[in-house]
């Protein structure tokens, strides 16, 4: 289990939008693909969840809609948009960056301490 709560929060960007570019899904339905993609390494809550994804669509990165599933439950299901799928490609960028930061940092880290005589 990742126990790092600033970088599970540093990821809820990404991963809730890189979700969403597959394909339009409802809050439970995210919850669960994280936890199946993570193997079960995150674990997310509704309450969390839910205002997480009320702040991607003020500022404009998802839409919602109300829709009846197969099941007859009315649940409210969220996408993409233009401007998210813009943001889900900044974020993936900046991710590539800072792991190929910590690679190279993390490979220095393996070498020999030199030590002085």
């Amino acid at each position: 289990m990742i126990s790092s709560k600033p970088l599970v929060a540093a990821a809820t960007k990404p991963l809730v939008l890189a979700i969403l570019r597959r394909g339009e899904n409802y809050g439970y339905q995210i919850i669960q693909k994280i936890s199946e993609i993570s193997g079960e390494e995150l674990s997310w809550s509704e309450p969390m969840l839910y205002p997480f994804l009320q702040r991607l669509e003020k500022d404009g990165l998802i839409r919602s809609r109300w829709k009846i599933a197969d099941n007859k439950r009315l649940r409210r299901y969220y996408r993409l948009t233009e401007l998210g799928l813009a943001e889900l490609e900044n974020e993936r960028l900046q991710w590539f960056k800072v792991q190929a930061y910590f690679k190279a940092l993390l490979e220095e880290a393996r070498r020999p301490i030199a030590t002085e005589r």
